[in-house]
């Protein structure tokens, strides 16, 4: 998984019913993008070292809005 500070983390849930969770990179310790990632997540901002599973994707960041 390659993921950039802007980019959006998606974890989606393994259990039927529960949300998926999202989080914005905030920090990424690999200067290619590798983890562990330093993740803002919604919707109550809380920070935390992420290191990603199978169940996570990266959305990129839209260029146009740096």
């Amino acid at each position: 998984m390659e993921a950039h500070v802007g980019d959006r983390i998606v974890v989606h849930s393994t259990h039927q019913g529960e949300p998926d969770r999202t989080g914005e990179v905030v920090g990424c310790a690999e200067p290619g993008g590798g983890p562990p990632y330093r993740v803002r997540w919604a919707p109550d901002g809380h920070e935390g070292v992420f290191y990603p599973a199978g169940t996570a994707t990266v959305l990129r960041a839209d260029p146009a809005q740096s």
